[in-house]
């Protein structure tokens, strides 16, 4: 075999060098792709995660939160309370999103938060101290509605529930066990008793509702309206207690105020009248409650009207009714619980809806006359 010349040999590992060459483009080429797909991958991923961190948790969701934002907080502990609570999604996305849009000066207190509210909601809320959510649309109450109002008035006029479903719905025994295993110092044994009409009768709290949803649930619309009583009921527990008395019973008191009463020193001063004739073992001798227990409305009451045998007629019956007429607002409630200090006995409204009172039953037949006539 003769012998590879130099410039052979030398031609031969340019061959090597160029083979490995292109081996390693091959390789590098090969790395390079599965780095980008790699990359791409986690971008993508990164990415869907950071979008999915800057939206609401739960966008259909009706849970309301309860977050209290301690005094002195730092925007660290805001936002891994709100992460802790299920508001947001990612404590750090949310801490570089207000610092990106240089948001500060949060405030400290207790927000009921939801988990469909947006990262600027959240945001807005938590700056000025109070809850900035848009509902889709309110529900409104009024003062001294019944049940069958609330039911026929605002429920089966405002939402897609029926007057019969929402009544349905009130009456429901478990229901009702639910609501007073979730309620227990608002919705006492007081409730069941034999001669009550509605269960919740009186403890819908008249106001105007924020809805953020298209279609809320009974339960939804109950329970706001149940955590709006409580919140107004229970601040006087200390006092109810004191004077061994139930929320049962200032609602029921404060219903007759509500439905006998236009302004608020009237309130006040028909509440020492009916204290007054409790204290001498009178009846109320009330009106609506006479009404209200014929189950129909009427504009005026006649002799035979008052003669109307039943558990809630006050004419009837000596002390407070078993329960609340009507949904009592706050300024009844506390006209219950800070009465004028009066000797009045008695009061009648004019044609003009003015309450006139007396001490005397001779001076009340005087008002009558005068302001009323035969």
């Amino acid at each position: 075999m003769e012998k590879q010349s130099k410039k052979d040999i030398m031609f031969e590992r340019m061959k090597e060098k160029k083979k490995e060459v292109r081996v390693v483009r091959r390789i590098v080429l090969i790395v390079a792709l599965i780095l980008l797909v790699i990359i791409g991958i986690a971008g993508f991923q990164a990415y869907n995660y950071i979008s999915s961190a800057l939206a609401p948790v739960d966008p259909d969701s009706e849970e309301v939160v309860t977050v209290e934002v301690p005094i002195g907080s730092s925007l660290d502990s805001i936002a891994a309370l709100l992460e802790e609570n299920g508001v947001i999604e990612d404590a750090r996305i949310y801490k570089y999103y207000v610092k990106f849009n240089n948001e500060s000066e949060f405030q400290a207190g207790t927000y009921d938060l939801l988990p469909s509210m947006t990262l600027d909601e959240i945001t807005e809320s938590l700056k000025s101290g109070k809850v900035y959510h848009e509902p889709l649309f309110t529900i409104n109450v009024p003062e001294g509605l019944t049940v069958e109002e609330i039911a026929e008035n605002v429920i089966a006029e405002k939402t897609s529930h029926t007057a019969e479903e929402f009544l349905a719905k009130i009456e429901d025994p478990a229901y009702i066990e639910e609501l007073m295993i979730k309620y227990p110092e608002l919705l006492t044994d007081e409730i069941l008793g034999e001669n009550i009409r509605y269960a919740l009768e009186g403890y819908l709290f008249p106001a105007t509702y924020p809805i953020y949803e298209e279609d809320p649930s009974l339960t939804l619309l109950i329970e706001q309206m149940l955590d709006t009583t409580q919140a107004n009921v229970l601040q006087y527990q200390a006092v109810l207690e004191e004077n061994d008395r139930s929320p049962h019973w200032l609602l029921t008191f404060a219903s007759l105020l509500e439905e006998e009463a236009t302004a608020q020193s009237d309130r006040q001063t028909i509440a020492s009248v009916f204290y007054n004739r409790l204290d001498d073992d009178m009846p109320l001798q009330t009106d609506p409650t006479v009404i209200y227990a014929m189950g129909e409305h009427k504009d005026r009451l006649f002799n035979t009207d008052y003669e109307f045998e039943h558990p809630y007629s006050t004419y009837q019956n000596k002390g407070l009714p078993p329960g609340p007429i009507a949904n009592a607002g706050g300024s009844s409630i506390e006209a219950v619980l800070d009465p004028a200090d009066t000797d009045f006995f008695y009061f009648l409204a004019d044609s003009e809806g003015t309450n006139h009172f007396a001490k005397t039953y001779e001076e009340h037949l005087a008002n009558r006359d005068e302001y009323i006539g035969n």
